[in-house]
């Protein structure tokens, strides 16, 4: 336990976020004490499941081992960085075993790689569908209606097996599903020796979590004032320095491109929440309220006042079951009344394909260029002489989305003039696993750690 400030760095917002980044970042600060690794957004689960169904060994962001192996030369070199990431997805467990696979005979002092497990609630959710709790938080159907089709499901886990992970030794901690800000939280309930009672203090750490969790969202990235902001060939990933009160200053490495400013901050304070009043994780229900956002340098901004309260009895759980399949095509349509060519050209596909027996469940056309994004943007379309035609359909029938993938090209010749854009061949028809967002009882689920030791 110490009160020195935890400077926490973040190198990764979402699995496809840059590679280079985590290595870039460790090397521009060696002060850091932690980086944070977020590869798990809602799909991610479903890439992952796809994966799994096909390899039992495979279900994690295997970008993650090639991460892990580039770190080695700073490790090598006396470097206490501890790595926490969500990287293990389905299957944590493999992820650390070939994490320790790389890292085997190459470092020449103790190391641990800690692997929090027990978010997989799968068999409670088929053994209990009729559980309220398992209906969809968006559209409140039963779980009944998918528990057949069911491939995953797994509780989002808070800090607190990352915190005690940590307190047994482990340089990298590997988890599945947990809040995107406990991979914060965890290690300031370490560093500093929280309780997990400190609900003043987990909602400081949760707020600095927050704010670093999507990479460079926070240091420029998506801003509103995103072009005026120096964004030089890079923009530079962000760190929280968090202190044992929970409050904490957001900041970015020198010479690096992007800002961190009130704006950047307060935007980033927004994104994705609901109630500011009543932010929920799984460590600490948070009040956005009270909170002072002051800058206090040059790309340095403190943030102070957070309020925090229990957290739900319940874990939020995110699952995902097989909804059949899925097909996209795009094609460019050029010319006067481009849109209107390009909607009538895409009705009489449709209507094709109903002719022949083969009636898609689920259609939609999208006229990109005509407003089609944002509609209602653009009003005055007269001028609108080009605009990409995108088709998408869904069917639980492969052979219904079969036949318009032979067809949809067709409109090449038999289409309006000015039709072009074919240059990748037939599309590709994929499985659809759809995701189910729901709850379950804090007392069913139980987080265990696992410590691998490397050699």
């Amino acid at each position: 336990m110490t009160t020195n400030p935890l400077r926490i760095g973040n190198g990764q917002g979402f699995w496809g976020d840059s590679a280079s980044a985590p290595l870039t970042l460790a090397s521009q600060e060696p002060y850091l004490d932690y980086l944070t690794l977020d590869y798990l957004a809602e799909a991610s689960m479903s890439i992952m499941a796809i994966q799994k169904e096909k390899d039992p060994n495979v279900g994690y962001a295997r970008d993650f081992i090639q991460m892990v192996k580039a770190m080695i030369p700073l490790w090598q070199k006396g470097s206490p960085l501890k790595i926490v990431t969500n990287a293990g997805g389905l299957n944590p467990i493999k992820c650390a075993e070939e994490c320790r696979n790389v890292l085997q005979g190459e470092l020449k002092r103790p190391f641990r790689i800690g692997v929090v497990v027990g978010d997989d609630i799968f068999p409670l959710c088929r053994e209990n569908p009729e559980n309220p709790l398992f209906d969809n938080l968006e559209m409140a159907d039963s779980m009944i209606h998918v528990h057949d089709r069911l491939v995953t499901a797994n509780a989002y886990l808070g800090a607190d097996g990352i915190a005690d992970a940590l307190k047994q030794g482990a340089d990298i901690v590997i988890t599945g599903r947990v809040a995107d800000p406990s991979l914060t939280v965890g290690p300031c309930i370490a560093h500093f020796g929280w309780a997990l009672t400190d609900y003043e203090k987990l909602a400081g750490a949760t707020i600095a979590g927050h704010l670093i969790e999507c990479g460079t969202q926070v240091t420029g990235g998506i801003s509103t004032h995103w072009l005026k902001i120096p964004m030089g060939d890079s923009i530079g990933f962000p760190i929280a320095e968090v202190s044992a009160d929970g409050s904490c200053i957001v900041t970015k490495p020198e010479k690096t491109g992007g800002e961190v400013s009130t704006q950047t901050v307060k935007e980033q304070l927004l994104y994705e929440i609901g109630d500011p009043d009543r932010y929920l994780s799984p460590d600490v229900t948070v009040s956005f309220l009270s909170l002072e956002v002051e800058e206090i340098g040059r790309n340095r901004v403190r943030i102070t006042g957070a309020k925090g309260k229990p957290p739900p009895l319940t874990y939020k759980v995110s699952s995902t079951y097989r909804d059949g399949y899925r097909v996209e095509a795009m094609l460019t349509i050029f010319g006067q009344e481009a849109p209107l060519k390009a909607r009538r050209a895409a009705e009489m596909l449709l209507n094709r394909c109903r002719a022949a027996g083969y009636p898609p469940q689920r259609s939609s056309i999208e006229c990109l260029g005509d407003g089609a994004v944002v509609p209602g943007v653009i009003t005055s379309k007269e001028s609108v002489k080009e605009c990409v035609l995108r088709m998408g359909l869904a069917d639980r029938k492969q052979e219904t989305l079969e036949f318009f993938a032979k067809e949809v090209y067709s409109l090449v010749t038999s289409g309006p003039q000015g039709t072009t854009g074919y240059m990748t061949g037939r599309p590709h028809i994929r499985e659809v696993f759809a995701y189910w967002p729901c709850l379950v009882e804090r007392n069913l689920v139980q987080p265990t750690i696992q410590i691998l030791e490397v050699l």
